[in-house]
């Protein structure tokens, strides 16, 4: 199965435009994301175009735009487009869903996404005394699972 997940940036308004046999929405947008460690500081980011069809695309429109961070999910798509005489793949991600990136930069509760409520700077008061609240409160440590060198007939591949 064909799926993606990308976490980028919008490079690109997102432009909106309907087919003409049947007049879906259709959306599309770049994106750019950050370059893979080892890169080049002279490399450009990476950029890839994202496309939205029907609710999606109006969703696009409406609610991103430039400079907003965003994980997209879709599947990945690859078009021949011809160019001067030569033929050129690009890359295209075809969206199912959107989310905004949300950066808590400050520890203020303002920031917080709406539901999430800040933790509270002292500790909540406790009917329990001390050493047994910390007892309680311990995580458990579990046994890592053992590999016996004998059952390498059991590895599934």
């Amino acid at each position: 199965m064909n799926s993606c997940i990308l976490m980028a940036e919008i490079i690109k308004n997102p432009e909106l435009r309907y087919t003409a046999d049947n007049q879906m929405a259709v959306a599309d947008m770049f994106v750019q994301f950050a370059p893979p460690p080892g890169s080049r500081p002279d490399d450009r980011n990476p950029t890839i175009e994202v496309v939205g069809w029907g609710n999606l695309a109006t969703e696009m429109k409406e609610n991103y735009q430039q400079g907003d961070r965003v994980t997209i999910e879709g599947r990945l798509q690859m078009n021949t487009i011809e160019r001067d005489g030569y033929k050129e793949k690009r890359a295209q991600l075809v969206a199912s869903r959107i989310y905004h990136v949300m950066a808590i930069d400050t520890p203020s509760a303002s920031a917080a996404p709406a539901g999430v409520s800040a933790a509270p700077s002292s500790p909540a008061p406790s009917s329990q005394p001390p050493s047994s609240r910390t007892a309680a409160s311990a995580p458990r440590k579990e046994e890592p699972p053992s590999f016996d060198a004998d059952d390498s007939d059991q590895i599934p591949f």
